[in-house]
């Protein structure tokens, strides 16, 4: 089901690569580093990595405030991208993190959280409780220290969410139709 990219929907917002200038690399110079220095540095980040928690534990407590100053809006800013961003952009840190930290099944969660809230017309209640949803299972996940992809149960995990948001998009579907058509 991972395969199914954006839930078989049209992206609402992309994503802007940005290529910042390799600072670092004009300071050395060009080549490359040897295979013995590489090893080493590798050994070294996987003997010293430090705590996936506490900096998870940061970016679930952004996400939460997300979801929350979301929930409790008087207006409507259900399409507002940057009530959108403050649930989107720590999702995306998790993401990016969790592989690096040995927690693969965080960045998998993670990446379709990002892939629903892509292609989502607005924010409204049921998108929200998806949105807590995913977050939960990380938080779960992150508490757990479950490492790895978290085997079968972690499977199950992962395809639960991507049912909830089929589920989501098929309820919705004269909707999404109709807003296809319109433009």
């Amino acid at each position: 089901m991972d395969d199914i990219k954006h839930y078989n929907q049209q992206p609402k917002r992309k994503a802007t690569f940005i290529k910042p200038p390799n600072i670092l690399k004009a300071k050395v110079g060009f080549g490359g580093l040897n295979d013995q220095i590489l090893d080493r540095a590798q050994k070294l980040l996987e003997e010293q990595a430090s705590d996936f928690k506490p900096l998870a534990e940061v970016y679930l407590d952004r996400m939460r405030s997300g979801i929350s100053s979301a929930r409790e809006s008087e207006e409507d800013t259900s399409t507002d991208e940057d009530t959108i961003a403050q649930i989107l952009f720590p999702c995306v840190q998790l993401k990016a993190n969790g592989g690096m930290f040995h927690y693969p099944l965080v960045t998998r969660i993670a990446d379709r959280f990002v892939q629903f809230i892509e292609v989502v017309e607005r924010l409204d209640h049921e998108t929200l409780d998806i949105a807590e949803a995913f977050y939960t299972t990380i938080k779960i996940v992150v508490n757990g220290e479950i490492k790895g992809d978290g085997g079968v149960q972690g499977e199950a995990l992962v395809s639960e969410l991507n049912n909830a948001c089929m589920r989501y998009f098929d309820k919705h579907k004269e909707t999404i139709d109709f807003d296809k058509n319109k433009n």
